[in-house]
């Protein structure tokens, strides 16, 4: 597994003094273009005890590994916030890639001064761990993202640097989970107490599956209709200092009952965690976005797609496609390749996806699929031959037989994962050739 190296530089460490909390950013990108140590926002969080606890939880993720979990010293990775306006949106992916993690700060949650939109990364040290846990529920609560002039002078010139590997797999999970999240619905929910009681009555280890049953949530061993599957519930450990303050739990998951998504709404904020379909399974490898960066418009709408973002809380399909001249479809085929770039996220509570850009190397993180590399070098190989609905695949290990209207292989990875993690590389391969001819036809 190969990694990138991601250097954090702030001016001064994050800290919390006399109801003060300044987020020291790292270089990022606002509307106004790339910036060093860029301001997002000034002013009250008006409940501080809950976001000061759903801060916590976020930067706990980011030091977890859920699966053999071991110290790995240099593995801490900063969360990303993003301003866009009306909001703020806090993130991180656990180490192992497996749960991924998000606080939204709503507009009902700020009283202040947006001062630009934009993604950073922000420091959360050991020092400010510690002062957030002690916030109370009449605790004032001032927050900066973004330290002023007067704050970096008093602290002496305090520069903090990091530099942490950031592994192929964690890159590739944020493309991954927001086009899974994407395929998401509501599953269930339960309101106050009883949210409370499910989710300290639910076991530490195992799988256990989850379904609405009247007003409640019922946990069997087994798969059920409408159900959704909890592999290690333990990674849902992070919720429960939130429980005080929950005022409802909805539960969220694909049609497969495989990944889901536990989101808590707290008083004018809310905050969610997608966990991967088991324990030891990450993001990384779901293949969700292959088909859609296979397509051959994807990039070319990407570049138009993307220049009309302007980090708003929302993406509309509908009016970005109006405003590019493209088909709706296409449209979300561009922003699963911006996703793969770190450009956008998907907010399941309001079902749509939103404007974020993360501070990496954007044309590295394209190129993290290696089973679409793998399909392209077959396309440029001559080795898929099409029959119809049908495909036949020449490699060095056998001709694979691929039916292009299920997405079926005769390969070892299909018959392995049924198309659960994706198409395999004959699978990708075939639809490329498939869409080239119909291209061609036309």
């Amino acid at each position: 597994m190969t990694s990138a190296t991601q250097a954090y530089t702030y001016a001064a460490p994050s800290s919390l003094v006399d109801g003060r909390l300044g987020l020291a950013t790292s270089g990022g990108r606002a509307l106004s273009g790339p910036a060093v140590a860029p301001r997002f926002f000034s002013g009250v969080v008006t409940q501080a005890a809950p976001a000061a606890a759903g801060l916590l939880g976020v930067a706990d993720v980011a030091l977890a590994r859920y699966h053999q979990p071991q110290a790995r010293p240099g593995w801490v990775r900063d969360p990303v916030v993003t301003c866009d306006g009306d909001r703020l949106r806090l993130e991180s992916f656990s180490a192992c890639g497996g749960v991924y993690a998000r606080l939204d700060l709503l507009n009902g949650a700020l009283d202040g001064e947006v001062l630009d939109r934009g993604t950073t990364n922000v420091d959360v040290n050991a020092p400010l761990r510690e002062a957030l846990a002690r916030i109370g529920a009449r605790d004032p609560l001032h927050l900066g993202v973004g330290l002023d002039e007067l704050v970096v002078t008093t602290m002496d010139g305090a520069v903090v640097e990091k530099k942490v590997p950031l592994p192929e797999r964690w890159l590739r999970g944020f493309a991954e989970v927001q086009v899974i999240a994407s395929g998401m619905d509501q599953r269930g929910a339960l309101t106050g107490m009883a949210a409370v009681r499910f989710l300290r009555g639910l076991p530490k280890k195992g799988t256990v599956w989850v379904a609405q049953a009247g007003r409640e949530l019922k946990v069997s061993d087994r798969q059920m209709p409408g159900s959704v599957q909890l592999a290690g519930p333990n990674r849902l450990g992070t919720l429960l200092p939130l429980l005080r303050f929950a005022k409802s739990l909805r539960v969220y998951g694909p049609a497969d009952a495989a990944s889901s998504a536990w989101e808590l709404e707290l008083p004018g904020m809310r905050y969610t965690l997608t966990l991967s379909p088991e324990r030891w399974r990450g993001f990384s490898g779901e293949g969700a976005v292959l088909d859609d960066l296979a397509t051959g418009e994807a990039e070319n709408d990407a570049d138009v797609v993307g220049m009309l973002l302007n980090f708003e809380p929302e993406v509309e399909i509908g009016l970005l496609a109006a405003r590019a001249g493209i088909p709706a479809d296409r449209v979300r085929a561009a922003l699963t390749r911006l996703g793969a770039a770190g450009r956008v996220g998907y907010d399941l509570a309001e079902a749509a996806h939103f404007h974020r850009e993360l501070p990496y190397d954007k044309d590295n993180v394209i190129l993290l699929n290696p089973r679409l590399a793998k399909a392209r070098k077959l396309v440029d190989a001559g080795a898929v031959r099409l029959e119809g609905e049908s495909a036949t695949v020449h490699t060095s290990g056998g001709a694979r037989r691929v039916s292009l209207a299920d997405g079926s292989c005769t390969c070892e990875w299909w018959w392995d994962h049924r198309g659960s993690r994706g198409p395999c590389k004959h699978v990708l391969a075939a639809r490329i050739v498939a869409r080239a001819a119909v291209e061609v036809s036309r």
